[in-house]
């Protein structure tokens, strides 16, 4: 994701997932695909991403998602919609074409990277780690 601000501007979003200096950021990257492939699956809002994201272990605010999503539909990767709920306004989030080659692009680059750095051993090892540590 393109730096939109300055090093020098701190935003809710950098105090949030505090990017500390020595930390590899591919945090903005990781929203941006979990955002279009669930907006391929069906019309997404922001609060439901914000609850999804959670349960991926992303905590994101509104004040970070929102530039998000404005800025993947203004790349034309989203479109947008208000509907009317529970007497309500609500955005919702939806991939365009554009948006599904992108993510289709994407899935291809991942798969190439982990094909790259990641041997079937670290895969498992890995996996049983993350396994140990998501049963509390």
């Amino acid at each position: 994701m393109d730096r939109l601000l300055s090093k020098s501007t701190k935003t809710k979003a950098d105090k949030e997932h505090k990017s500390e200096e020595g930390v590899l950021d591919l945090f903005s990257g990781f929203i941006k695909l979990h955002v279009l492939h669930h907006a391929s699956e069906h019309p997404v809002y922001g609060l439901w991403l914000i609850e999804e994201l959670e349960e991926h272990g992303y905590r994101v605010s509104p004040g970070t998602l929102y530039p998000l999503l404005h800025s993947l539909e203004k790349s034309e990767l989203l479109t947008s919609y208000n509907e009317l709920y529970e007497g309500k306004i609500r955005r919702y989030y939806k991939i365009t074409p554009n948006g599904r080659r992108q993510l289709k692009k994407a899935k291809l680059q991942l798969m190439e990277l982990m094909r790259e750095i990641l041997t079937a051993a670290e895969a498992r090892e890995l996996t049983e780690m993350n396994e140990h540590s998501h049963h509390h």
